[in-house]
């Protein structure tokens, strides 16, 4: 079964439990990624979901840190919530420790020697990590690798 229909499923099951928020959190994620379907013209494989999942987590992470600098500590509340949700329907997340050593791996790999190079090492990890690590945090490590 497809995330997608994975997602449907669980909308299905949302409304048969009555579930308010957690049903309004998935009708955005599919409006979301029917938007993309749209825009794009192409039908979103389970990388597509999972790169639309990645920015509405992005965007609720944003919302919640707007929101704390307000002092609306009930919005925080809902967002935080929406972000939860959002998160079972990304793949497993790599420990730190798996995270470094790809970092490692592709430092080596792409024969990359400073701060110019971050580019290369980047791009040769994004297919690698996405959806399985925070992209912040690996940039993070990378520019710590080749700075040393």
């Amino acid at each position: 079964m497809s995330l997608k229909d994975q997602i449907t499923e669980d909308m299905k099951s949302a409304m048969r439990a009555k579930e308010v928020a957690r049903l309004g959190t998935i009708r955005l994620l599919l409006a979301a990624i029917k938007q993309r379907e749209v825009d794009e013209r192409v039908v979103v494989d389970d990388a597509g979901v999972v790169a639309t999942v990645e920015k509405m987590i992005k965007q609720r992470k944003d919302s919640i840190a707007q929101f704390e600098k307000a002092g609306r500590d009930d919005l925080v509340a809902i967002e935080a919530s929406e972000m939860t949700i959002l998160q079972t329907y990304l793949p497993t997340q790599l420990s730190d420790a798996e995270v470094e050593t790809a970092v490692a791996a592709a430092v080596t790999a792409t024969g990359a020697s400073g701060p110019q190079d971050m580019g290369k090492v980047i791009g040769a990890l994004k297919a690698q990590l996405a959806g399985k690590a925070d992209m912040g945090k690996v940039s993070a490590l990378v520019k710590a690798a080749l700075s040393k």
